[in-house]
């Protein structure tokens, strides 16, 4: 039973599937074959990509994980102990068939008290960064990853789980095919990486014009952009501080004081929110419906008043008031830690949403407890955080 009863419908817009083995593999033409593969070390299945074994995910098969919420009281309250990583994430569980499968997902569902939920991948987030010097891979892995979530959970499954299929933007041609393809099999949210694009020509911004095409047709089929935390590329970055060659990303494994200072800060997503408002992105596509998921709220503020700042010297340099774009495109998933109350008093009610990162440890063991954090906001607000602001961004009756 879940643990309590509210009387408005409750819609989670960050649940996660953990895939299967071939979900990157089952798919993919024979030309790719060997873009993808698993190895034994020391016991342990590891991932490849192009060979190169991936540290990114610990552990790539997802056949035994943490306990959902696992590490809830160490967001909530830090780690005044100094608790080592294994004491916070304690004794690990087998997978069970909810992590896997629509159907039994649903009735877990049921008994947490959610009655949609958007469902995000977990392993696809190692793909992009680690192939960003082979474009036609990508989109290659990515479009088998999609057949292979359409297969298992389709994208809209009896209308309360929602699957993300990922489009990746290297080659715009390609991302508009996968877009037709998802939509046409009833995508309602698809999953963009919060990153500049890798390329042929080098990175660039996802925002620059050269990508319109493709943004047009989003706005056109009104569909929810969801940016869901990844690796972005930016532990380039932070290794170059850390005197670190390697460019591997590995968030599970420790760091030093300051790769957790910087990695704290939220620089991918405040990169991102800047470039879709700072490169025009939003004003020449003003109906499109950004979603940052898993990346907080801490960094809203601060953004904003950047923003404000650059307006008022720099007007000549945007179409619009780049706060104005913000509030008018942007929804954001505050994490339960934070103050959920205060990011609807900065935006509005109507662009805040609920989620709660279930079944990841980082995330919450009971959903429904989200609605404490929301004490004190009129009842309406409350209902609209919980649920009612994802099934109008998605166009579903609440």
């Amino acid at each position: 039973m879940p643990s309590r009863q509210l009387d408005f419908p409750v819609f989670d817009v960050d649940n996660h599937m953990y895939e299967t083995r071939d979900a990157l593999t089952k798919f993919i033409p024979e030309r790719y074959k060997n873009v993808i593969g698993y190895v034994e070390v020391n016991g342990r299945t590891k991932i490849t990509v192009k060979n190169r074994i991936s540290d990114y995910i610990p552990n790539p098969t997802f056949d035994r994980v943490a306990a959902p919420g696992a590490q809830e009281e160490y967001f909530k309250v830090g780690n005044p102990e100094g608790k080592s990583r294994r004491e916070i994430m304690g004794k690990a569980i087998d997978a069970i068939p909810a992590f896997r499968e629509p159907g039994p997902r649903l009735e877990l569902m049921d008994e947490l008290g959610l009655d949609r939920a958007v469902m995000w991948p977990t392993l696809a987030s190692l793909v992009e960064e680690r192939l960003h010097d082979d474009p036609d891979a990508i989109h290659a892995v990515i479009h088998a990853l999609n057949q292979w979530m359409h297969e298992t959970w389709t994208f809209n499954y009896e209308n309360r789980i929602f699957p993300t299929p990922v489009i990746t933007l290297p080659i715009v041609e390609e991302a508009i095919k996968e877009l037709d393809w998802v939509t046409e099999r009833g995508a309602k949210i698809v999953l963009i990486r919060p990153a500049p694009v890798p390329g042929f020509r080098g990175r660039r911004s996802f925002a620059l014009p050269e990508f319109d095409p493709f943004w047009e047709l989003v706005e056109e089929r009104d569909i929810v952009v969801g940016m869901h935390a990844s690796d972005s590329g930016y532990q380039r970055y932070i290794n170059e501080w850390e005197g670190v060659k390697d460019d591997e990303f590995t968030p599970f494994s420790g760091g030093s004081g300051f790769s957790a200072i910087v990695g704290h800060a939220g620089r991918p997503i405040i990169d991102t929110m800047a470039s879709a408002v700072g490169h025009g992105l939003c004003s020449r596509f003003p109906g499109l419906k950004i979603v940052p998921v898993e990346n907080g709220s801490g960094w809203v503020r601060q953004l904003l008043e950047d923003m404000a700042g650059a307006y008022a010297f720099n007007p000549h340099l945007f179409q619009e008031d780049p706060v104005m774009v913000f509030k008018r495109n942007i929804y954001v998933h505050p994490f339960h830690e934070e103050d959920p109350v205060g990011v609807v008093k900065l935006l509005g009610a109507d662009h805040v949403l609920f989620g709660s990162d279930y079944p990841h440890p980082e995330g919450m063991s009971d959903p429904l407890s989200f609605v404490d954090d929301l004490e004190g906001l009129p009842k309406e607000d409350v209902a609209k955080v919980m649920g009612g602001n994802m099934s109008r961004l998605i166009n579903l009756a609440a």
